[in-house]
């Protein structure tokens, strides 16, 4: 990395250093504005499905803008030089874990998934440490396979909330055309954005799409401030407000998951040094970025924070203008834990109707499943990738499904939990076993060779 000369102005471009007001503060505002939507929907899906109280589900919007921003300052300024990346990223609440945490939700609620992410934070550290080691059974194909599948899973949630509208509990709403005209405004809006504007507007696409379906629901009466008054303007967090339990099952298909987002946290640092810094990450940098995830994960399931892993929108940012410096990511986390410490903002977000929530979010499943196919053909799209690929996708999905698939006579409880409720732990052994098992044609033989 670039170091400023001694009386230089910095610039943005090097990682070190603080650069002028006039673009700090914008390049700052733009992270977060890439961030915001992932940091506090996952927590909003989640209190949902838990059955939170409306105190709670505002506790868990404010932990989860917390985490984040204390994710984000780890990977900045590493502990004793090892966790952390010390690269300049973004890591908080990710979308990549829902569809695992719903499943657990469902069934065992808040504090089992607490519990699980606990011990799937510890897998993540040691997973850093042999990162080396482990990476071997990850290759794109099996990475991307389990981003598809992510990305699949995720589509009856985002058509689940636009058609529930502000009141899920009232059936007779469901389906509306009043839940549907405001989550079809929210979603042509994103689109509008995403594709005709570029800059500042492109990346607060999905914030814009919200911001408008939320007014749109306004006078509709879809929206209540009835928890924004009860909450206050400061509070701090405390520790196991939310109680912590193990449900081993819980813990087996979340430590999956866990590992399958280290693996995509080393193709997001990967991209960031690719494209920012012009060469690629070192193994002290993936291994502290890593254990950093883990670490935050372990601390943030005592407070209530839900898992964590890298942004890639935000990598997409760096990439696109090249800027790396420390103090830019610096203050966006600033930014997001001064949001997290009030209450009140956090209330607000409360808020936002469903139907709202899920017309902007089913574009962001939508380039999460995209992200996985690219992944599947940067290398071409074989037959036998074509069959790892097919395969794994089919059996995680399907059996998800059917419900009660796999909980027929001879079948412990724990294998519907670990195996037959969500798609990604499914997908992701299938397709690493199947890659592992399927002999490789010689193009592919030329290939791992050359990456060896």
């Amino acid at each position: 990395m670039r170091n400023p000369s001694p009386g230089a102005r910095t610039s943005v471009f090097e990682y070190e250093g603080i650069p002028p007001l006039g673009q700090l503060i914008p390049l700052g505002l733009q992270h977060v504005v890439a961030a915001i939507v992932g940091i506090v929907t996952p927590a909003i899906l989640v209190g949902n499905v838990c059955g939170l109280s409306a105190g709670d589900q505002t506790l868990l919007i404010q932990i989860s803008l917390i985490a984040t921003a204390l994710a984000t300052l780890l990977q900045l300024f590493p502990l004793f030089g090892r966790i952390g990346a010390r690269l300049p990223v973004i890591m908080g609440i990710s979308f990549a874990y829902v569809p695992t945490l719903i499943s657990i939700g469902g069934q065992f609620g808040l504090p089992a998934i607490l519990g699980a992410e606990l011990v799937g934070g510890l897998v993540a550290i040691v997973f850093g440490i042999f990162v080396k080691q482990i990476r071997v059974f990850f290759p794109p194909l099996v990475t991307g396979t389990v981003i598809f599948t992510i990305g699949l899973s995720l589509y009856s949630t985002a058509v689940r909330y636009m058609a529930s509208g502000s009141n899920p509990a009232d059936p007779a709403q469901f389906g509306s055309l009043k839940n549907w005209t405001v989550a079809l405004i929210t979603f042509a809006v994103v689109i509008f954005f995403n594709h005709f504007t570029s800059g500042t507007l492109k990346l607060g696409a999905i914030l814009i799409g919200m911001v408008v379906g939320y007014l749109v629901a306004l006078p509709m009466g879809m929206v209540s401030f009835d928890s924004v008054g009860d909450a206050g303007w400061f509070q701090l967090i405390r520790p196991l407000h939310f109680s912590i339990a193990f449900e081993p099952s819980a813990c087996v298909s979340l430590a999956i998951v866990y590992v399958v987002n280290a693996v995509q946290t080393i193709g997001d640092l990967s991209s960031t040094t690719l494209g920012g810094m012009d060469r690629l990450p070192t193994d002290r940098e993936l291994q502290g970025g890593i254990i950093g995830q883990g670490v935050a994960s372990v601390v943030g399931s005592l407070f209530g924070g839900l898992p964590t892993a890298s942004y890639s929108q935000n990598v997409g940012i760096v990439t696109v203008n090249k800027v790396i410096n420390r103090a830019v990511f610096t203050l966006a986390a600033l930014i997001l834990l001064a949001a997290g410490l009030v209450p009140k903002f956090a209330s607000v977000l409360t808020t936002i109707p469903q139907s709202v929530i899920g017309g902007a979010t089913i574009s962001v499943f939508a380039m999460i499943t995209m992200t996985g196919m690219r992944m599947i053909t940067a290398d071409g799209f074989t037959m036998r990738s074509s069959v790892v690929v097919g395969l794994s996708v089919a059996v995680g999905i399907g059996v998800v499904q059917v419900t009660g698939s796999l909980a027929g006579p001879g079948f412990p409880g724990w294998v519907t939990t670990v195996f037959g409720s969500s798609s990604v732990v499914l997908a992701t052994l299938l397709a690493i076993t199947l890659n592992l098992l399927l002999p490789k044609d010689k193009e592919e033989e030329k290939e791992d060779a050359k990456q060896a």
